[in-house]
């Protein structure tokens, strides 16, 4: 049977989701936020031991600003509000993306709960926020190019990544009902096993979550072997 050590998730549909129900965008990144627990949650009782959530790409800041604003807002307040919570469940929790363009209080609370957290065990939470996968892999190269020995391969590569130290997923999921990977992960999804999903994100659940884990443990995995 496979080892599943890390599953990454696109979380698409939101909006759709609530404009659908209530005509309102933002009523659907507050029922998205319930399911992001959720998953979290069910990832632990899995003990599945990293979980890749993709919060907030480069390419959102082309949203309305009243929906950004949002956005942070709900981010802020689930943060703060969690916190406690997130360190007594032994959550690690790691930001893959640029720092820089993020409000400053959003930065020093995110800088607060990797350093509370840094020590957590039961599971490894990357938040991927305002994050974009080429631009990682651009600024990979850059940080390379500034070396003296400049000899490269996969390994050193993967070690000038935001996700160094991190096993690349097992499993990519994208809710929502598209069927492309929108700049998330590029590099890191080589192998990984991937399910696109008709349902909107507010909508995916605990035994969605858990067939697709079922179905992953009687994929067979060649990596380029017969």
């Amino acid at each position: 049977m496979n080892k599943l050590n890390h599953v990454a998730i696109i979380m698409d549909g939101n909006g759709r989701y609530g404009l659908k129900k209530k005509n309102s965008r933002d009523y659907g990144h507050v029922k998205g936020l319930q399911s992001a627990e959720n998953i979290i949650k069910a990832s632990v009782k899995s003990k599945i031991p990293y979980l890749t959530l993709y919060t907030f790409s480069t390419e959102n800041w082309r949203r309305p600003k009243n929906e950004i604003n949002f956005l942070f807002n709900l981010i802020r307040k689930s943060l703060k509000k969690n916190l406690n919570k997130i360190i007594k469940q032994g959550i690690k929790i790691k930001i893959l993306g640029k720092k820089k363009g993020l409000p400053r209080d959003i930065i020093n609370t995110i800088s607060l709960i990797e350093r509370k957290t840094l020590k957590n065990k039961t599971i490894y939470l990357n938040l991927a926020l305002n994050y974009g996968s080429k631009e990682e892999i651009l600024n990979a190269c850059k940080k390379i190019s500034l070396k003296k020995n400049k000899k490269i391969s996969a390994e050193s590569f993967s070690n000038h990544l935001y996700t160094k130290n991190l096993p690349d997923p097992d499993i990519m999921i994208r809710t929502g009902g598209n069927t492309r990977l929108s700049n998330f992960l590029l590099w890191q999804l080589a192998y990984s096993e991937i399910f696109f999903v008709k349902k909107l994100w507010p909508e995916f659940n605990e035994l969605d979550y858990k067939k697709i884990i079922k179905k992953f443990y009687k994929i067979k995995r060649n990596y380029g072997k017969v």
